[in-house]
Order: C-alpha cells, then structure tokens, then sequence
C-alpha cells in the first residue's frame, strides 16, 4: 500500500525539462520566523513557482522539495569557498552530501558558486576558479554533470561603461579570471549568472537614468536610449544590461554562453528621506513588467527572441538582513506568506499569482492524477463545507460534468471564503492559485463578480479538522483549519488505494 501510495503522490508532480524563457525565485532565510520547509514548498506551489535559488544547500528544504518537480539551483556559500577550493577531495564530498543524496528525487539544475566573489571577496577570487573546476569533477565523477551545471553569479557591475553597450567591457583586472572562466563555462554548457538590478543602477545615476527607463514603462521613440555604434534602441535598463554583458563576452572571444539573471527585483519599502522610489506601486511595476517581458521570450536588442530566464529577488521580506530599511524589503510575501503587494498580472495564468484584491482564483492543477482531485473535491464539499450545490446536474455548475472542472469550482469557493490564503489553495499539491477567470458560460465562480460567488460556505462557522475542539479559540481553528485539506487528502487518498489492493 505504501508504495503505491508513494507512486499516487508522485504522478502529480514528475519532473520535466524546461525549454525557453522562465521566471524563478530566490529564497533567502534572514527571518525573524522563518517558515517550515514544508510552509516554504506550498507557498510555491499554490503559486505556481517551478524554479528557485536557494543562497546554500539547506537539508530540510532539499527534503521537503523532493518529488515535487521544482527546478532548484543550491549554492556554495561565499563562506565555504577557501575550503571547496583548496582541496579536491572536499568538492567531492560537498557533491555527494549535498547533491547526489537528493538527486533525482530533488530536480538539482545547478550549482552557484558563491556569490559575486569577484566584487565582494577579491581576495577569495583566486579560488573561484578551481572551486568550480573541483565541483564539476565531482559531478563527472557521479555521472550528474549531463543534468547538473556549475558557475558563479556576478554582480553586474564587473561590466565597465555599460552603454552604449556595444563599448562595453568587463573590468580588465579580472580579466585573468573571467577568460579561463568563461571558456569552462563555454566547454560546459553552462549559463553566465547575472545579478541585474535596475533600481541601484536608478539610484546611482544621480539623476541621469529616468524612472520610466528604469521600471519598463513605454517611452516614446524620442526618449529610447540609442547605441550610436549599432543604431539599436533601448527602452529599459534591464535589456541596455544585459546587452552590455553580450558584448563584454565577445571582447574576451566568448560568444555562445547564455546569460542567466540570477537576481533582480525591485524594494517595495524604504526611507521616505533616502529612498523615496523603494514603493509598492514601483516594485509592482517593476516585477509585473519584468516577468512580463522574459516570459513573451522578448530577448534584447541585440539577441531578439533569445530567452533569458530571470529569478526575482526574492520570495521572502527578510528582516534580519542588515542595512537601509529597502534592504529588507524586497519579498513578494512577508514570512505567513501573504502577499507584501500585489502583483498585477492579470491573465498571465498560474505563475505568481499573488494578486489578493479579488483577481486570482484557486484553480485544480491541470494534469493532477484523478484520485487525488475526487478526494480533495470530497473534502471541499464535506468537511470543507463548501456550498457545492452548484455542481448537482441541471445546476449552473454542472457542466462540463468532470472532476477538473467541478474540483476547480469547490477548491475557488473553499479559497474566497478562508480570505484567500495561499495556504488555503493546495489540497495536497492538486490545486493552483491563477489570475484567469475560470468561470463560464452561466458558471460564474467567486472572485468574479457573479452570483455564484455570494454564497461560498455552507455556513459561516469554519471547519474544524479532526483533532480540533469546540472551545477552541477562532485564531487556533484558523490555524489548524488552514492545514486540513492536506491531511484530509491524505486520508482519502489512502482508503481510495486500500479499496485497490
């Protein structure tokens, strides 16, 4: 029965490559209440987050993302790096504790090396180099270098007169560092990590680069950025980066290494005195814009149509972290994992759907194993006390008469009523959140304004879970109710496998 339990919980969640352009996240830890690993991984399933960055290779997190399909790249921690790159033989083990025991089970993509030694630990960057050469022979030698890359992510400022930027060149200091490094990286296959922050660039330029320019906001053709040398027009500083990177890789005779943006994002708080564009309307901008953007595989000027995947810094508002108070403030969810602000993405589906002012909706995952779906829709219909009157034939819900739809219906109306919690659409992995309005025809689902959406629970009275009291207070039984249709799940998954042995 385990097994075949296993196997059941498995069949969601299988492990795909990925093609093109893609947003991923990063996940830092400096919180004051940092949340379980498990609270971590259905944040990003309910949003959809199929890549991340973790800043080191934390055990309990590598666990909790097992078997669930998220690419993941671990990083070797600045800290670290004398140790990986002075000796062979602890690359090797680094690799085998920290990748072979999790890999395939843990969708490892690749290894950060570091981060931006070169600009934040110059004195360490001779060791840069041999540390990455000592992973990747690890990795040859566990037969994982065909599915796990290795490189190092570099601030953007190792590029020297970024614009125009075809006259672009990376600081010639490093030069008998960054040549051998990207012919590894050219041998390899592996991408050139970029950390790419517009809003530093913005805040350091005195003046000189327009908000608009930094944040994706149309311009007109008279404000565009033109490269003299090439005549190519830039309309954002995101892509003028990026080229800037291009063209500094073909000064060194390297001109097929993709780029990967490890990091970029935009604070959404800061002091009003010293940072006055740290907003949630300019990091909403700037996000919404973003992902927009690499996900239409708009590319650059100069490679048009070449996707670069981008990972958003970060997941979390991290308190902890020292510094100005937008150093703290760059999460897309504070630490219970409620949105820090929304982001408007209507219509772009499921991916980061965080969007709590009534334009996202609770969806059932599509491709999720049929069992899974007929006992979380059980659930939401019974313990759940979701009003699925609806869905009974000749109702307006009924049709098209399949779990899918009729499950996306239930796990909506469950999410609406409980406030629209990301912990409330899960239901064991089976559900999604989106900001495409599933409703149709007369079925009009809650959130979108219809009459359907008026009556959401059997009753006002929240559900208890099986272990909850009367007397409980309201804050408790929100808390362990928000937890229930994992566990109900589970309990139905498992009578459904005992009636098949």
């Amino acid at each position: 029965m385990a097994v075949l339990l296993f196997l059941l919980l498995l069949s969601v969640s299988v492990i795909s490559a990925d093609e093109g352009a893609y947003i991923g996240v990063n996940i830092g830890s400096a919180l004051s209440a940092m949340p379980s690993p498990t609270q971590v991984v259905t944040l990003l399933k309910s949003q959809n987050i199929r890549h991340v960055r973790l800043y080191d290779a934390d055990a309990a997190l590598l666990a909790a993302l097992a078997n669930t399909g998220i690419r993941v790249i671990i990083s070797v921690p600045n800290e670290q790096l004398l140790a990986i790159g002075s000796s062979n033989a602890t690359a090797a083990a680094w690799v085998a504790r920290n990748v072979a025991a999790h890999f395939p089970a843990v969708n490892i993509s690749a290894i950060a090396v570091g981060s931006e030694v070169l600009t934040s630990m110059p004195n360490a960057a001779p060791l840069l180099l041999p540390a990455i050469r000592f992973l990747q022979s690890a990795l040859v030698a566990s037969n994982l270098d065909k599915f796990v890359k290795v490189s190092t992510p570099h601030s953007s400022s190792i590029i020297l007169d970024s614009f125009p930027p075809s006259q672009a060149f990376f600081n010639r200091s490093l030069d008998p560092i960054l040549s051998p490094l990207l012919r590894f990286l050219q041998s390899t296959s592996s991408p050139l990590f970029l950390n790419v922050y517009p809003y530093y660039e913005y805040m350091q330029s005195n003046g000189v680069i327009p908000l608009d320019y930094a944040l994706f906001r149309p311009l007109p053709p008279n404000k565009e950025a033109v490269d003299t040398n090439t005549l190519l027009h830039y309309t954002n500083v995101f892509d003028a980066l990026l080229d800037a990177a291009y063209f500094a890789m073909e000064f060194l005779n390297v001109t097929n290494v993709p780029v990967v943006v490890l990091e970029s994002g935009w604070p959404h708080k800061g002091d009003p005195s010293t940072e006055p564009d740290a907003t949630t309307e300019n990091a909403d901008t700037y996000n919404s814009n973003l992902i927009r953007h690499v996900l239409n595989s708009t590319g650059t000027p100069k490679h048009p149509g070449i996707p670069v995947p981008t990972y958003i810094y970060e997941l979390y508002d991290e308190d902890q972290r020292p510094g100005s108070l937008s150093e703290k403030s760059w999460g897309l969810f504070d630490s219970t994992g409620l949105p820090a602000y929304p982001l408007h993405l209507a219509g772009s589906g499921l991916l980061l759907a965080n969007d709590t002012t009534n334009q996202t909706f609770c969806v059932a995952r599509e491709g999720a194993d049929p069992k899974m779906l007929q006992a979380a829709l059980d659930w939401a219909c019974g313990p759940g006390k979701v009003n699925c009157s609806v869905l009974m034939q000749g109702q307006a819900c009924s049709e098209p008469d399949d779990v899918q739809a009729h499950a996306s219906y239930a796990f909506n109306a469950y999410y609406h009523g409980m406030g629209m919690r990301s912990s409330t659409c899960y239901f064991s992995g089976v559900a999604a959140i989106t900001t495409t309005d599933p409703s149709h025809d007369t079925c009009r689902f809650a959130g979108s304004g219809g009459k359907n959406g008026t009556s959401l629970l059997n009753n006002t009275t929240l559900a208890p879970s099986a272990n909850s009291t009367a007397d409980q207070s309201s804050t408790t039984r929100t808390t362990v109710f928000t937890e229930a249709p994992f566990l109900q799940v589970l309990v139905l998954l498992t009578s459904a496998t005992l009636q098949l042995l």
